[in-house]
């Protein structure tokens, strides 16, 4: 059936035949009938009333205006990479010059039907299969161009042209249908990919964001502690200053030195009990059973220490030999009788 249909002829459109001279006739709208008188072109009957004379005039043809739709068949096209398609369309089309249709061409649809297939099969040739589906429109754009180049002595002008259907052979299709799966999966894959890249430039921003924080906030942390380290040594360094001066204070008055001196002389004694306890090896100076000459020692140093701010002293406020040395001589001897 499918054979038998493609070698039918092309379906032409449904004519009541020519109607006969009675002398007045009504020409419907949409319509044009072509008048011979005596077997020549006479003229063209407008829709409405009208007069001929009988046995003379003879209506030859009867063009409808209308637009007409033809059923192109479906033929086989070979495209530019040699795959052999199945295609059908349809044909929209109407008369512009009743004359031309008449006589320019002796049956217009058949002719136009046969320009719409061999033109088809010729722009095929020129497209790849993957362009045939793509450029579908452009392809009825250039087989309605074809035909009006060539109709146009017949006066028939081709409004547009339609592909219906694409039939494309059982391997093809199957390669096209892989074609489109691998497609997929490759738009699978390039999207994942993009996914794991976006999320690897996420998490690098996020963790240099944190170092950046950290360091930020361990910046912090060192500029607040040696801020407080600061602060602590300026309230040491006052507290200090504060009690030298207090201890200068102490010194400059009355018998400052002696109390200065019985001081360091308890710190010698002390410092060498507590070796004597920290350790058993000790190393001791050869006179250290005579304590009376350790604080003497002692008492030197500090004298020599102390002798600007003594002489000082002593010009602010003078006193006799025998006084000063009166209180380091009762210290001395208190140092021996606690000793003994």
């Amino acid at each position: 059936l499918k054979h038998a249909a493609r070698l039918a002829p092309a379906p032409c459109r449904w004519n009541s035949g020519l109607p006969m001279n009675i002398g007045v006739l009504f020409v419907p709208q949409q319509e044009a009938w072509v008048v011979e008188r005596m077997g020549k072109f006479h003229r063209i009957l407008e829709p409405g009333l009208n007069f001929l004379i009988p046995l003379l005039d003879r209506i030859r043809y009867v063009q409808s205006l209308k637009e007409i739709v033809i059923n192109v068949p479906e033929q086989s096209a070979v495209t530019l990479d040699n795959v052999t398609l199945q295609i059908d369309g349809v044909l929209y089309l109407r008369v512009m010059d009743p004359y031309k249709a008449s006589y320019g061409v002796e049956d217009p649809e058949y002719a136009v039907t046969q320009l719409a297939q061999t033109t088809m099969r010729s722009e095929l040739g020129k497209l790849s299969l993957d362009r045939v589906f793509r450029e579908r429109e452009s392809l009825n754009a250039s087989i309605v161009d074809a035909i009006n180049q060539a109709s146009d002595c017949w006066g028939i002008r081709c409004l547009r042209y339609e592909i219906k259907d694409i039939h494309v052979p059982p391997r093809v299709k199957e390669s096209m249908q892989m074609q489109v799966e691998a497609e997929r999966r490759k738009r699978a894959t390039v999207l994942e990919s993009e996914g794991t890249r976006e999320s690897a430039i996420n998490v690098a921003e996020g963790q240099k964001q944190a170092q950046i924080l950290a360091s930020e906030a361990e910046k912090a942390e060192q500029i607040n502690k040696a801020a407080g380290e600061a602060n602590a040594m300026l309230v040491k360094a006052r507290a200090k200053a504060e009690a030298i001066q207090l201890l200068a204070g102490a010194l400059a008055q009355q018998h400052g030195n002696a109390a200065a001196s019985l001081s360091v002389a308890e710190q010698y004694v002390n410092a060498f009990s507590k070796i004597a306890k920290d350790s058993n090896t000790v190393l001791l100076p050869a006179n250290t059973g005579d304590v009376t000459n350790m604080v003497a020692q002692a008492l030197g140093i500090y004298t020599t220490l102390t002798k600007p701010q003594a002489v000082k002293t002593q010009d602010e406020m003078p006193q006799t030999h025998e006084d000063s040395q009166s209180p380091a001589t009762e210290v001395l001897k208190a140092e021996q009788g606690s000793s003994s």
